[in-house]
């Protein structure tokens, strides 16, 4: 269910904000739910994005690494607690060393919600206290769509500070941008310290719902069910593609930003568990299309 069990938000500085999302996936038929997440130190406090999901549904246990009243070098146990379909327990390990010598000012580079290629800039204050002589010698990123500029350093006995502006590029991804950046200095002990970035890239074309619960249907039965499918511009559907012969779609003609497909399922006649991926393509730049999971079953 879970893409990884373990994070290491390695050297972070003080009062930053440091989350990390452990994504889960519902792999059964019936209704996942958590019941409870709970922490072995209170240096970490997690938190559920979603307690119920259905088949197909992703979720996020979201760690948060509480660097404002912790120090030094730390880690947890997160246990979460299913009691859905049956009773069953997760660990995730996080860690972490919290420096009181550097801080952000603010916190993280948090530049909120963007259309599609979109770009934005925010100005991050970073400030080191105890050795003047302190450098910043690079800033990097596992991201290519950020850029990093970094102003020269304000000296000042026992103190350093920076002015670092961090832009996002227009080529970045649609979708939740979680990522972080790490700064290298000449800090023989310490010598990297991570910062976050996070956002959302707003998608030029959705579908809602993404997972499609068809339920059980009895053979012979029409299950029907409609989709949303939203636009930032006017657009028309080409194509609704299933490889499953018993879906059938009605699209409605015209271009437009907000478009109603009905989906019809017919059951078969003997027992069968159900599971298609559904794309609907359009005429928006580049042939866009978009994507979402049917599930049921059929009662034998």
């Amino acid at each position: 269910m879970f893409k990884t069990t373990e994070h290491d938000f390695r050297a972070v500085g003080r009062g930053a904000k440091c989350e990390y999302h452990f994504d889960f996936t519902n792999l059964y038929q019936e209704d996942v739910h958590v019941a409870a997440v709970r922490s072995s130190c209170g240096c970490t406090t997690p938190t559920v994005s979603k307690d119920t999901l259905k088949t197909h549904e992703t979720a996020a246990i979201i760690a948060k690494f509480n660097t404002d009243s912790f120090i030094g070098q730390k880690s947890a146990t997160v246990t979460i607690v299913f009691d859905k379909p049956y009773y069953a327990e997760v660990r995730l390990k996080v860690e972490g060393y919290i420096r009181t010598d550097i801080s952000f000012e603010p916190a993280e580079v948090a530049f909120g919600e963007l259309g599609s290629g979109e770009e934005s800039e925010q100005d991050i204050t970073v400030t080191h206290t105890g050795n003047s002589n302190w450098q910043i010698t690079d800033v990097r990123s596992h991201c290519e769509h950020l850029q990093v500029k970094l102003s020269p350093p304000q000296q000042s006995p026992g103190m350093v500070r920076y002015r670092m502006r961090v832009k996002v590029l227009p080529t970045m991804p649609e979708g939740d941008v979680r990522e972080r950046l790490t700064l290298i200095s000449n800090d023989t002990r310490f010598p990297t310290t991570e910062m976050s970035v996070n956002g959302r890239i707003r998608p030029s074309l959705s579908v809602s719902p993404a997972a499609v619960n068809l339920g059980t249907a009895k053979p012979g039965e029409v299950v029907e069910k409609r989709l949303v499918v939203r636009g930032e511009e006017p657009f028309s559907i080409t194509e609704v593609v299933c490889a499953d012969s018993r879906f059938e779609f009605d699209a409605p003609e015209g271009e437009k930003k907000l478009h109603f497909v009905t989906m019809r399922f017919t059951a078969g006649d003997s027992a069968d568990q159900v599971g298609q991926e559904i794309r609907i393509e359009t005429n928006l730049k580049g042939g866009r299309s978009v994507k979402c999971v049917a599930t049921g079953s059929v009662e034998g």
